[in-house]
């Protein structure tokens, strides 16, 4: 040996470094030949019940996809919904925000908690907005890339976005933006502290956090039949699929078609929904593997239908993951390859270390954080102490937050079924008299809703129009109500670019600016399959109800406008 060594001291450099590079890779082709012996003596490739290594890989794969659409829309539309000159101006609602509470203290932050609090917003506004949704979406694409992160990384994403969402007032004032929080802040805790390795030997995935999940797709679920149940008599004579293809919020193709299915079909369908929602979330929480992995399927394909039949934002591709926390690893194994370098056969190789117990020793770290997820633990039982009181309630609040961090919320979807569709139709005119018959209205077009009839619904889920999306609300109610549609109304007057820019068509497009604005409002129903009018290309028929909003002008929107703090709107040079 002694000569061996003489003799490989002696030799040129380049010559002793192939040779350690041939024994690296001798070692490395023993380590593989071990493995799949190991792996042969212990039934294959065949995964254990009860880890959740790759669980967590494709959870946070998931919730990077739908943390970045979320950033994505965010990006695209919130300087136009929320900037210095949006539509609801974010600088006004933080000002008032810090006139309540009498300057930037706790309190300010209980009521809105958004890093924007710390940046001059008053003079930054947008560049803070476009800077909160790009490092969102190169936070989320690198967690979509990985599959992997750790906790600084997802804290810091769930933090970004509880800053946009606290910025958006009513356009972010929908369940799912709660859902998105408490998701996204759970999922830090499957995480290691620093590393991030998609498995991290010392970290498997907390079974709270599994538990977490399980907990909130129950409450999900559970809330959104006892809601329905408690609410519109429709969903207690099994009639409110009939109506609810043709007046959710923003349709898609297949609405059209499923709308109208035979009347049994309908019933059939509502019957489903109950038994979707009020049975099977208890398979999940019954201690029965199979009975669990039944129980996430079904909500699984529930909300696979539900996003084929409708445009429903990134809801229905949010709630699908918690429902993942229903599947170990031997369940999602098949999404994995059989590579001796796959994740698979290391996860194998896991389960047949912890088997020997020939693992590596536990750290004083692995039992702090073992300390830590029990107290998560606490803290989430602690949480849901008013959202059990809300779901047992008669009086069941729906799409709440019992906390400011939104941490654990109570959840629920159509309560109450529109019977009837309506619209509010923007309209503008060069005509000066806007009382004269004669005076020709050209009609704006939004990116998604109902407008023109001869137009086929959209399909963008789990891409979202905020605008498109209040529209549908702002029809039955009034513009009284709904402040931001005089201001879009206002800005259409002068040809705005940003506002124009949340729309498909204005009519007015390098012309001269309208003398008028007024909204119409109409009534909106499918046509029948085969009818004369669905043979012409029309995939709606609608009938005129009256005038919505009263012909606008500048100068009779000046008081208005100054009265709301909004700034001017100035007619192009």
């Amino acid at each position: 040996q002694e000569a061996m060594a003489t003799k490989n001291d002696q030799q040129p450099p380049s010559l002793r470094r192939r040779h350690v590079r041939e024994e690296h890779r001798e070692e490395v082709q023993n380590v593989k030949n071990e493995m799949k012996e190991d792996i042969k003596q212990h039934r294959g490739l065949y995964l254990e019940p009860g880890t959740y290594w790759l669980t967590r890989i494709v959870f946070l794969r998931s919730l990077g996809f739908i943390y970045f659409v979320a950033f994505l829309v965010a990006y695209h539309q919130n300087k136009q919904l929320v900037g210095k000159d949006g539509l609801l101006p974010g600088d006004l609602f933080l000002n008032r925000i810090k006139e309540h509470t009498g300057g930037l203290n706790i309190d300010t932050f209980t009521i809105a908690p958004t890093i924007a609090f710390f940046f001059d917003y008053e003079k930054y506004l947008d560049l803070i907005l476009d800077g909160l949704a790009v490092s969102g979406l190169v936070m989320s694409s690198v967690l979509i890339w990985r599959g992997s992160a750790n906790i600084i990384l997802m804290l810091m994403m769930w933090i970004v976005y509880h800053s946009i969402c606290n910025i958006g007032q009513r356009w972010y004032g929908f369940g799912w933006e709660s859902q998105i929080l408490e998701t996204g802040f759970l999922a830090a805790f499957m995480c290691p502290l620093f590393t991030t390795r998609q498995l991290p030997r010392n970290t498997p995935t907390s079974r709270f956090t599994i538990w977490g999940y399980r907990w909130l797709i129950f409450r999900i679920m559970l809330g959104a039949g006892l809601i329905k149940i408690r609410g519109d008599k429709c969903w207690r004579d099994l009639t409110c699929m009939d109506y609810h293809y043709e007046t959710q919020c923003v349709p898609n193709p297949m609405a059209y078609f499923m709308h109208q299915s035979p009347v049994i079909f309908h019933r059939f369908e509502t019957l489903t929904n109950h038994f979707v929602e009020l049975i099977a979330p208890w398979f999940i929480l019954l201690p029965f593997r199979r009975l669990r992995i039944a129980g996430g399927v079904i909500q699984i394909l529930f909300q696979v239908l539900i996003i084929i039949s409708g445009n429903l934002s990134f809801l229905n591709w949010l709630t699908i993951l918690p429902a993942i926390a229903c599947f170990d690893d031997k369940s999602l194994a098949f999404l994995f390859s059989n590579k001796v370098t796959g994740l698979k056969i290391r996860v194998k190789q896991i389960q047949i270390e912890v088997n020997q117990k020939s693992g590596p020793n536990l750290t004083i770290g692995c039992y702090i954080r073992k300390v830590f997820n029990l107290s998560l633990g606490l803290l989430i039982a602690y949480l849901s102490i008013p959202v059990v009181q809300n779901l047992m309630s008669t009086r069941q609040a729906m799409n709440t937050s019992f906390d400011p961090l939104r941490i654990v919320n109570t959840y629920g979807a159509f309560g109450s079924i529109t019977k009837e569709r309506t619209e509010v139709i923007f309209q503008g005119t060069h005509s000066i008299n806007p009382n004269d018959p004669d005076a020709k209205w050209e009609e704006y077009e939004f990116k998604c809703k109902p407008g023109d009839v001869f137009r086929r619904p959209c399909l963008i889920s789990p891409y979202h129009y905020r605008l498109d999306w209040l529209m549908w609300f702002a029809a039955f109610q009034n513009y009284q109500q709904n402040d931001w549609l005089i201001h879009l109304a206002a800005k259409f007057l002068v040809n705005d670019k940003n506002a124009t820019s949340l729309i498909a068509y204005n009519p007015f497009e390098g012309r001269e600016p309208p003398k008028f604005i007024r909204a119409e409002h109409f009534r909106y129903q499918f046509t029948k399959i085969g009818s004369k009018a669905a043979q012409k290309g029309q995939w709606w028929k609608r009938k005129h109800i009256g005038n919505y909003l009263p012909p606008l002008s500048l100068d009779s929107l000046k008081d208005y406008i100054k009265q709301k703090h909004w700034k001017h709107p100035q007619l192009p040079r």
